[in-house]
């Protein structure tokens, strides 16, 4: 009691301190703010207090498509709004979630809905207003959620105030703001010399004034030769060039996303203190951190040659190409130490999320830095997208988040804006549900932090469009039929069953924006809520187990019966206390599997567990360590006893 009472002291001096310093920073963050953001992760006996975001469940809401909060159709463009989502805290504080991330929400033209940003210090009309925010971050502390937003840092919109003026001439102060070149082998139009037309210190934005020709691509000899030949073969992700020309100032400049997204010249010192200088307005509005958007693409390979091509071709139907000279580059490791600075330099542990692909786990661990000062929580896609249910391959990504990492804070994630929901990513068709359960798992019971995705709790599908001209996103207009968009992963949420007009399944009033799936007339929160074995009870059972249970909060990963074609099974070992089995059958066939001998190698004594969490609808007591026993795409976590 004594130790417990010295630990309830320590909290409360962090939480007196964390107020102060928010007061004296000027910070909007209201007492229930300093409250949910002073909050330990768990402070159970014996169990050290931990950063609230390692042991979170994290919800990304889509804002487009969350709640609508307009009372009238008429006007009402069938789009979400932020009192829209503070309308449904209780329900995300039922589900147990620790924070809400929200993707952007700023002004936009809305060319990639709300990734292209026109003005990061202010709040898109069509969600509400800057009031709204700061509203729905305090009465989101009041329900013990934070909030969370994306920081799109690689790119702005064309319509930025920043490109308006960089696009206005060669000579303009931020025309180096972003990467404008010559066409490749183009001579220098014009006598159009300045110091903003060479080379800034540590920039990449402009090149020699006279690039030497080569033989295969000779010098043009007009403007019009400049505009035909881009100044390298990098291509957008999302299709053709990655570079557009300029017919103003007679140069190309370069753009990894759409046209409409011209990416900023991180290598020049201006760039980066207008960027941190946005990161701390939102942090002083009280924001629990950042998710940062496509943070391995800030830098370029300041040489410009050409990628090499690889065999075939993508959905747009240009030739494949490497893309390692302008994606995931050493020097995002500086920047990412200079933003960790800033974000700690704030109460409330506030913290950094990384979109973060990358191809291997020794990769993924250099984005914690070397030293522990870089992203807290990049994301690890090669436990959530393997797209297969293969048991032998869940259980090598696992074991590598366990052991590869330095020690650091995976962070799973199965669904998200931009993939095809895991419910038709891992589904047979037959077994769906099931299988969601068995995904759940694997997201909730390893040792992980657990991103989730609005409405995956409830089982929803993937709702693509079936014609070319029912298609919203661009992505899907310019790839089709290869490539159709993510509209069928952004369909609004499934609020309850009445299908009809002025309803729209609990949404909005007004005609959504996005079709609502037939499938909410059966696949909804209030139906899922009265069912005692629904999908979305089976994630609440597994998010209170991750903030009850001892071995869930605190214990390592231990994989077990290795051998096993058809069920991965794990084990979670607390530092103290009792370990919890965890077995999951990736098989349409009912499986048994011995764990004895593997409990005993992993230094846990124990014959038999007590069944703590079971799909099967009969649940048993106890399962005997030598026959645990799994239904078709089963889950069974126990005990282990001695």
């Amino acid at each position: 009691m004594r130790q417990m009472g010295q630990v309830c002291g320590s909290l409360r001096k962090f939480f007196v301190a964390a107020v102060l310093v928010a007061a004296t920073a000027g910070m909007t963050a209201t007492l229930a703010q300093a409250q949910v953001m002073a909050r330990p992760g768990w402070a159970g006996s014996g169990v050290t207090v931990d950063p609230w975001w390692k042991h979170a469940v994290i919800y990304e809401i889509y804002p487009r498509s969350f709640q609508d909060s307009r009372t009238s159709a008429d006007g009402d463009p069938g789009t979400g709004t932020l009192k829209g989502i503070a309308s449904r805290l209780d329900y995300l504080q039922s589900l147990g979630v620790d924070a809400i991330w929200l993707t952007p929400i700023y002004p936009s033209p809305q060319v990639d809905f709300g990734y292209d940003i026109s003005d990061y210090e202010a709040i898109d009309p069509a969600y509400g207003t800057m009031d709204d925010f700061d509203n729905l971050v305090q009465q989101a502390g009041r329900h013990n959620i934070r909030v969370i937003l994306d920081m799109v840092m690689n790119h702005t919109s064309d319509q930025h105030p920043w490109f308006k003026e960089s696009e206005s001439s060669r000579t303009n102060p931020k025309r180096d703001w972003y990467i404008w070149r010559e066409g490749r082998g183009c001579a220098s139009i014009g006598a159009q010399t300045s110091a903003a037309t060479a080379p800034s210190a540590g920039s990449n934005a402009q090149p020699p004034a006279k690039p030497a020709p080569s033989s295969a691509n000779p010098a043009p000899s007009s403007a019009q030769g400049c505009e035909e030949h881009p100044p390298n073969n990098w291509e957008s992700i999302f299709g053709h060039s990655a570079w557009k020309y300029d017919a103003t100032t007679k140069q190309w400049y370069f753009h990894q996303f759409y046209p409409q997204q011209p990416d900023l010249n991180w290598r020049n010192p201006a760039v980066e203190k207008a960027m941190f200088d946005v990161v701390r307005f939102w942090l002083n509005h009280g924001v629990a951190g950042f998710r940062l958007d496509a943070v391995t693409q800030l830098y370029e390979d300041t040489s410009l040659a050409d990628a090499k091509t690889l065999p075939g071709k993508n959905a747009y139907g240009d030739p494949n190409v490497d893309n390692s000279l302008y994606t995931n580059l050493p020097e995002i490791h500086d920047m990412l130490r200079g933003l960790r600075k800033v974000v700690a330099g704030y109460p409330g542990e506030r913290v950094l999320i990384g979109e973060t692909y990358v191809d291997t786990p020794q990769e993924l661990a250099l984005m914690y830095g070397k030293n522990h000062d870089e992203l807290q929580l990049p994301m690890d896609t090669q436990v959530g997208f393997i797209n297969k249910l293969d048991a032998a391959t869940f259980r090598q990504r696992i074991n590598e988040a366990e052991t590869e990492l330095n020690g650091n804070q995976p962070l799973l994630v199965f669904d998200n804006h931009d993939r095809a929901r895991s419910w038709d990513r891992y589904g047979d068709g037959a077994h769906n549900e099931a299988i969601a359960r068995v995904i759940a798992t694997v997201l909730l019971a390893t040792r992980s932090t657990a991103l989730m995705y609005y409405g995956e709790e409830l089982g929803m599908k993937t709702t693509t469009p079936t014609r070319k001209e029912d298609v919203k996103d661009p992505i899907g207009i310019l790839g089709w039929p290869l490539e159709k968009g993510r509209d069928g992963e952004r369909t609004p949420m499934q609020w309850d069953g009445n299908l009809a007009a002025g309803h729209n399944a609990g949404f909005s009033v007004g005609k959504p924006w996005l079709p609502i799936p037939e499938t909410a007339a059966t696949v909804n929160a209030k139906d899922e809520a009265a069912k005692a074995d629904s999908l979305l009870n089976w994630y609440k059972r597994l998010i209170q187990l991750r903030q009850s249970n001892h071995a869930f909060h605190d214990g390592t990963n231990v994989m077990l019966d290795h051998d096993s074609e058809n069920v991965l099974a794990w084990l979670r070992k607390p530092p103290v206390g009792p370990s919890v089995l965890v077995a999951c059958n990736f098989s349409a066939e009912p499986k048994t599997i011995s764990v004895k001998a593997d409990l005993k190698k992993a230094g846990v004594r124990g014959s038999f567990m007590r069944t703590i969490l079971q799909s099967n609808k009969g649940m048993t007591p106890a399962m005997d360590a030598d026959a645990v026993k799994l239904e078709p795409f089963g889950v069974y976590i126990g005990q282990v006893q001695f």
